[in-house]
């Protein structure tokens, strides 16, 4: 893990609504308090994200979720299961009230919890989900070191937390549950066959440009 001094700025930072650059399994992350309106809409403004395009949040446990989503149902408890902690985002109804941002309008939230162990410490510390997004602004390549997301955003972000060169590749799988229905938003770091050995019976649709 990350040197304590950083992790303390960090955890300092996003307890006052200030926004962290933080190492993930693939990429750095931009996190800021994700209950906190305020907090979330910065990260939308540095990034210049898309009004329409959600932003997903990593819990520090399982019990956090209860915080953004309601029960999950079977098929992503078994997804759960399975692949967290890891790079899978599982795409659930979104509790209401919630910053707007984190939904943009489409009534589901975007949810993980990582296999890092300073992105689940952070949240931990906090008390509550933060922000998931890359640290980079829309358009330009997610950072693996932690220097390039400082050239992107410099003291806009509060805290920085190096945790060296990470692995990069394909971001985290996304996958969309409702009810029964289980279909892949975004192909990544986990496997089309594994995401269906872990659903057994469960099927699993892939659009076309799913891979």
């Amino acid at each position: 893990m990350s040197d304590a001094p950083a992790l303390d700025a960090a955890i300092a930072a996003l307890g006052r609504g200030a926004m962290v650059v933080y190492p993930t399994e693939t990429f750095y992350g931009l996190g800021a308090a994700a209950l906190r309106p305020a907090a979330v809409a910065a990260v939308a403004a540095v990034k210049g994200r898309e009004e329409r395009k959600p932003i997903a949040v990593i819990a520090g446990d399982e019990a956090m979720l209860g915080t953004i989503v309601g029960e999950p149902p079977p098929p992503a408890r078994r997804l759960m299961d399975r692949f967290w902690p890891g790079p899978l985002t599982l795409v659930l109804p979104v509790r209401p009230g919630l910053p707007p941002e984190l939904s943009a309008g489409t009534g589901t939230i975007g949810v993980r919890i990582s296999a890092h162990p300073v992105a689940r410490a952070l949240a931990a510390a906090l008390g509550e989900p933060i922000t998931a997004t890359s640290a980079n602004p829309a358009g330009a390549p997610p950072p693996v070191e932690v220097a390039r997301a400082r050239t992107y955003f410099g003291a806009q972000v509060s805290a920085y937390v190096d945790g060296g060169t990470l692995a990069g590749g394909s971001a985290s799988t996304v996958v969309s549950v409702a009810a029964d229905a289980v279909r892949l938003v975004r192909a990544g770091a986990i496997s089309i066959a594994a995401l269906r050995r872990a659903l057994g019976p469960i099927p699993l649709d892939v659009p076309d440009h799913g891979g």
